[in-house]
């Protein structure tokens, strides 16, 4: 999809963070306290990113996760923006902007807090994941 394209499909804040590099306001977006069981995907791509059993709370007022559900549709790379040295995740199909990886997540589940904005992903619940293409993940719970 084009710029243009992408501009009427999303919403100006999924607009803004996934092909922005923009944040949302912590506490105040859609998946921060969200804890039912299902798999978040790439709003503009509809690929699978994380799932419910790798999220935690973090209390950063973000979606935090442990780990992706697959490595290779998560790529990482060296952000020097606001005067921080940090590492920005992006979705490998739709090269959006996701959030940041740090590494300060719990030590027993890997040490890495994925800290995703809200407005770069699509939930989709446990119970509707054959309804939604997504039956291959039901294993997950």
């Amino acid at each position: 999809m084009n710029k243009e394209e992408l501009r009427n499909k999303l919403t100006p804040m999924q607009f803004a963070v996934t092909q922005e590099n923009g944040t949302e306001p912590p506490f105040h977006n859609e998946f921060w306290n969200e804890f039912a069981e299902g798999i978040y995907v790439d709003i503009i791509s509809g690929k699978p990113l994380f799932s419910s059993t790798d999220k935690y709370d973090a209390g950063c007022g973000w979606p935090s996760f442990t780990k992706p559900i697959y490595e290779e549709e998560v790529l990482e790379k060296q952000d020097y923006s606001h005067g921080m040295i940090r590492t920005e995740v992006r979705s490998k199909t739709a090269d959006a902007h996701l959030g940041h990886v740090f590494p300060d997540g719990p030590p027993e589940a890997g040490g890495l807090r994925y800290c995703i904005n809200s407005a770069s992903l699509r939930f989709i619940r446990k119970e509707d994941l054959e309804a939604e293409g997504y039956g291959e993940f039901k294993d997950l719970f």
